[in-house]
């Protein structure tokens, strides 16, 4: 169910969204946090089906913050998503114009569940300092998404300046299984030093650059890119050691082999990581992510840009 209200306050949405639980309880309870997404100027469809998704494993309340297109004085249109249209959540998409879009924090606070954490998404362009946002003050946790940002490394090493506790990235948690994958191989006899890491992938994609800052962290040794132009994400990492050259190869994006020195190669499914996936990885955790604060801090300075 879509309930569109032009032209109207966070008190009407609030008397609306209470009418719509008397009537017919078709607002979930029991939800665990907040989670506020800004799309800009980008359609929200996308931000907001992936939230749906995360939904069934963490009911929310969404709030939508998308730029008005019409060139208004100070107005708020909004839109009421419920039932088979918000997934287990209830989706508030907003539409602010005019003074209203310099005080965003001012204007969801009404709509804010009461006692839940607050978690606040850029899936698209990211603000210079997302801690400083005032959309980001108020949350436990801010998650952004260099891979949709136009230019996706200096966006990074803007994040990596600015970093704050809190903070997280989807580049990052699209690389998480390439580490676990890497640091279950590692925690195998021999365990001989690494000499020298290389991270092949797409020439501008960030996962590429975050599991070559976490290797050069990790494994304290020289770590070189590979730049390849529309590479699938990353598709391959290679450590070179005295005993032989360990190989986790993705050529195709779906199916990895894992080759190393006196055993048979191993075929692992490795598909690339969807929007929804990391999306409810990353609302499973609301404490710091302190390995990808030391991966920006100390990993990402030994990695050319």
């Amino acid at each position: 169910m879509i309930i569109e209200m032009p032209d109207t306050t966070t008190r009407d949405i609030n008397k609306r969204l209470l009418k719509e639980r008397d009537e017919g309880g078709a607002i979930a309870l029991g939800r665990v946090l907040t989670l506020i997404i800004s799309v800009g100027d980008r359609d929200p469809d996308e931000a907001i089906d992936a939230a749906n998704d995360a939904s069934r494993e963490h009911p929310c309340r969404v709030i939508v913050i998308a730029n008005d297109t019409k060139d208004r004085a100070s107005n708020l249109d909004a839109q009421i998503r419920l039932g088979g249209d918000a997934g287990a959540s209830e989706v508030l998409v907003l539409r602010p114009s005019g003074q209203l879009e310099r005080h965003l924090d001012t204007l969801v606070i009404p709509l804010l569940l009461p006692d839940a954490p607050i978690v606040t998404w850029w899936p698209y362009e990211i603000p210079e300092n997302p801690a400083e946002h005032p959309l980001g003050r108020m949350a436990t946790r801010r998650i952004t998404d260099t891979t949709q940002c136009a230019h996706p490394n200096t966006a990074l090493r803007a994040l990596a300046a600015a970093h704050t506790d809190g903070d997280t990235d989807l580049a990052w948690t699209r690389a998480t299984l390439w580490r676990g994958l890497i640091a279950a191989t590692l925690d195998q006899p021999p365990y001989e030093q690494v000499h020298k890491a290389v991270v092949v992938g797409e020439s501008t994609h960030p996962s590429v650059d975050l599991m070559a800052a976490w290797l050069a962290y990790a494994l304290r040794c020289p770590v070189e890119i590979e730049r390849i132009k529309d590479a699938p994400a990353i598709t391959q990492v290679r450590l070179e050691r005295s005993s032989g050259d360990i190989v986790l190869d993705r050529p195709d994006g779906k199916t990895a082999a894992l080759r190393q020195p006196d055993q048979p190669e191993h075929r692992i499914a490795l598909p690339i990581r969807q929007l929804r996936e990391c999306l409810a990885e990353e609302l499973r955790r609301l404490d710091a992510d302190e390995v990808y604060g030391e991966v920006l801090a100390k990993g990402l300075p030994r990695i050319d840009a």
